[in-house]
């Protein structure tokens, strides 16, 4: 390769033997696989039994023309002149895909071709070591290969490389020579649109995080993604990650980027995307872009994965061509080429500028975005939109339950093999159940028996998923929440509470369940009861604190942030962590807030639901228009939707409805129409309560008749004494901050332009009170 120092390009050992040593089909069958803290371990217990020489994690770097490669080597044993690398498995290592072994041999190549190099070497012994996570044992491939020859595969494959390189280096300097050209695309931005454009840039120079707080009508998808683009070449980012929590935030991210890459300066041909432009790719959910759902991930089931990396080079180079990567274009490219649309834009998270998906991938345990960013060393900058949803969705991330149902019904359809670790579970399941005196009951420990009894479950359930791979049916499933429920106890610390709820079955006591004799031998479970065995992450900042700090920047942002240090605490943010709270663009006036002077706690909504829906009639009455009315709960708001209509039956209604499907949820919000008539009852933190725009006279007010506390109960009570225990008192973490964020939420959607007026209702006295008004936005001008 003739040098050229017009581009340069770094690959880290990983993707070049990735990109050009995996061939043949996907098999994406299950096999029980070591976890990364298993893999530490196996790397370990090889360090431990190598000689006191032996150098570990040795950085390598070599180049080939313009092309740089770098990475870490697991170990070297200078005495006996043997480079190892480690990969720790669970099962046989006979039952590890060829083209697997292929790449695993082809990284080790490459690393004996760097050593070999940088220290003189004429020959090396190489050494694939497989480790089994439950045993430690080794099982070691060797092969002893001259300097010459590991050079020589070296340079086939940086020659193979090479012109992706080369059209990669020239992406990169077009794209941030773009970039840092970059014209906002809607000609000068608004004020406090500047001020958090200005706020997010200084984060992303200086490698923090922030944490803002602007309300609707600034534009904040583009206020953020803008000076996030601006800074991408200056800090040398890789990649841009807009992460969403809910669905509907990704379109209005794709129409921003797409303005945003129509602003760019063109460059290149005509007829094509300008050279250096934006690649944008949207990531899919599996069950979305799937075609094949009833048949299996492997080439032997699927004619899509058949192949698959065969294939992959000429998919990739059409995409990558292409550069705008929604899902319909990762889907028309991938059957173009016969090949898998999910897996395609697994590949092509490799190659893309920007990233759009929603925030699992980015701060779930098993998350793609953060795992590939990890392990090839990307710079990567996170925006986090509506960001408020964040604290419960990474709950729920590191949270699960088994329940004792859920057993009996794998241990009815299990294998005879399976049976007996299965009825050892549902036997101590339900004497765990049976012996606590309360239908709740939190558990400081998890018993020994009890976690014995799950351990073997998932031995067992491994054992049977490794050698029966295209049998485990609805097993698998099971055995996935087995296995996440170990994880997280193993985990189990003060972030996180143990409890179990204990509820009758629903077979009368006096009749044996069908499948007993499958279950015990004895009494221990006699159907009779049925149990529910959690473990509920109240404090993500545990699990969340490591990913803020391995990522470049992060930006997390919505209209109901505050108080700062409620998600600074629970999602474990850096103490440098910058907030902004962005000024409203609306007048106050426009705005106008009012507290009903009435009460709508539980034991007195029966007493105020005349007084409360005289407030409605009247503020109707007065102000003609659509409004919103939030209630705590269905019932709540059935009992005021109709006593509405029983005293004030001119006032038209519809109501919100106990799962409703898209059709219908479609249906109730065409009922706001421009200088529309009426009341919309909905449910707060509903669907209704956010995300939803209704500009104009489409929604003139909106009426919350609740202050979104969650309903007392002994389990409430173990989450505010933890919080509490943690971060000391009367910070209402546990009940007041979140309710009163869902409140604001709601109201939000009053006003959706600078030339919107509207009314709010805030239907309870308690809105009056000091430490509830402090949770309210500034600008408010509550009557």
């Amino acid at each position: 390769m003739t040098e050229n120092p017009s581009w340069t390009y770094t690959v880290s050992v990983r993707s070049l033997c990735e990109f050009t040593a995996k061939g043949g089909s996907l098999d994406r069958r299950f096999t029980p696989s070591a976890t990364s803290l298993e893999g530490q371990a196996g790397q370990m217990a090889v360090y431990a039994r190598r000689s006191p020489g032996y150098e570990t994690e040795l950085p390598l770097e070599g180049q080939y023309g313009q092309l740089r490669v770098r990475g870490r080597a697991d170990g070297y044993e200078a005495d006996v002149n043997r480079l190892e690398e480690i990969k720790t498995i669970r099962g046989p290592v006979e039952l590890i895909p060829e083209n697997r072994r292929v790449l695993h041999w082809a990284q080790l190549e490459t690393y004996g071709a760097l050593i070999a190099a940088d220290r003189g070497l004429a020959e090396l012994e190489l050494a694939l070591v497989y480790v089994d996570a439950d045993t430690q044992h080794e099982t070691v491939l060797r092969q002893t290969l001259t300097a010459a020859a590991l050079q020589a595969g070296f340079e086939a494959r940086c020659r193979e490389f090479e012109a992706w390189a080369a059209q990669e280096a020239a992406h990169r300097a077009a794209r941030d020579a773009g970039l840092a050209a970059l014209p906002f695309p809607l000609g000068e931005l608004r004020p406090g649109q500047r001020l958090l454009a200005e706020a997010v840039y200084r984060v992303a120079a200086n490698g923090r995080c922030l944490l803002a707080q602007a309300p609707t009508g600034i534009g904040k998808t583009l206020g953020t993604l803008y000076p996030l683009l601006r800074a991408m070449p200056l800090q040398r980012l890789d990649k841009i990650g807009y992460m969403t929590c809910k669905g509907t935030g990704r379109i209005t991210a794709l129409e921003a980027l797409h303005a945003l890459r129509e602003a760019a300066p063109a460059k290149g041909k005509a007829e094509g995307p300008p050279q250096g432009a934006l690649r944008v790719l949207t990531l899919v959910a599996k069950e979305q872009a799937c075609e094949h759902p009833t048949k299996a991930c492997h080439g032997d089931a699927c004619p899509l994965a058949h192949g698959f990396y065969d294939k992959l080079p000429a998919a990739r180079a059409e995409a990558v061509r292409a550069g705008w990567l929604d899902a319909a274009a990762q889907r028309r490219i991938a059957l173009q080429h016969d090949v898998c649309p999910y897996y395609l834009g697994q590949e092509l998270l490799r190659w893309a500028d920007v990233v759009v998906g929603d925030v699992h991938h980015a701060f779930d345990p098993y998350g793609q975005l953060y795992g590939l960013a990890q392990a090839q060393g990307w710079k990567l900058a996170l925006l986090v939109d509506e960001a408020h949803n964040l604290i419960d969705r990474a709950r729920d991330m590191y949270s699960t339950s088994l329940s004792l149902a859920r057993v009996r019904e794998a241990a009815a359809n299990a294998p005879a093999s399976l049976r007996a670790p299965l009825r050892g579970l549902a036997k101590e399941l339900a004497t765990l159940g049976r012996a606590q005196a309360a239908d709740y009951q939190p558990l400081p420990t998890v018993p020994d028996a009890l976690g014995e009894a799950l351990q073997r479950v998932n031995v067992a359930l491994g054992e049977y998923v490794q050698n029966h791979p295209l049998e485990v049916g609805p097993l698998l499933e099971f055995y996935f929440e087995c296995l996440g429920l170990q994880r997280l106890l193993d985990r189990l610390d003060t972030h996180s509470l143990c409890d179990l709820q204990r509820a009758n079955a629903a077979r009368p006591l006096t009749e044996a369940p069908a499948n007993l004799s499958l279950l015990d031998d004895g009494p221990e479970d006699d159907g009779s009861i049925d149990v529910l065995l959690s473990v509920r992450n109240i404090v993500p900042g545990h699990f969340l604190k490591e990913r803020f700090e391995g990522l470049s920047s992060v930006t997390l942002f919505s209209a109901t942030l505050g108080p700062p240090d409620y998600p600074r605490h629970l999602l474990g943010l850096p103490d440098d962590t910058a907030w902004i709270d962005v000024p409203a663009p609306f007048p106050a006036e426009h705005l106008t807030v009012q507290v009903a002077n009435l009460s709508t706690r539980w034991e007195h909504r029966d007493a105020s639901l005349n007084a409360l829906v005289d407030v409605l009639a009247t503020q109707y009455g007065e102000h003609p228009g659509n409004y919103l009315a939030f209630f705590s709960s269905f019932d709540y708001l059935d009992k005021a939707a109709a006593r509405l209509a029983l005293r004030h039956p001119h006032v038209p209604q519809w109501r919100q409805s106990r799962a409703m499907g898209d059709a219908a949820r479609r249906g109730f919000l065409d009922r706001f129409v421009e200088d529309g008539r009426g009341v919309g009852f909905a449910v707060l933190g509903g669907a209704f309560a956010e995300g939803v725009d209704l500009p104009g006279t489409r929604l003139i007010g909106a009426f919350i008749a609740t202050l979104g506390l969650p309903p007392v109960s002994p389990l409430q009570e173990q989450v505010r004494e933890r919080l509490d225990a943690m971060f000391g008192a009367d910070h209402g973490y546990a009940d007041l901050v979140p309710g009163l964020q869902k409140v604001v939420q709601a109201a939000g959607r009053v006003l959706r332009s600078v030339d919107d007026r509207g009314w709010v209702w805030l239907m309870d006295q308690r809105y009056r009170r000091p430490e509830v008004r402090a949770l309210l936005p500034a600008w408010w001008r509550v009557q």
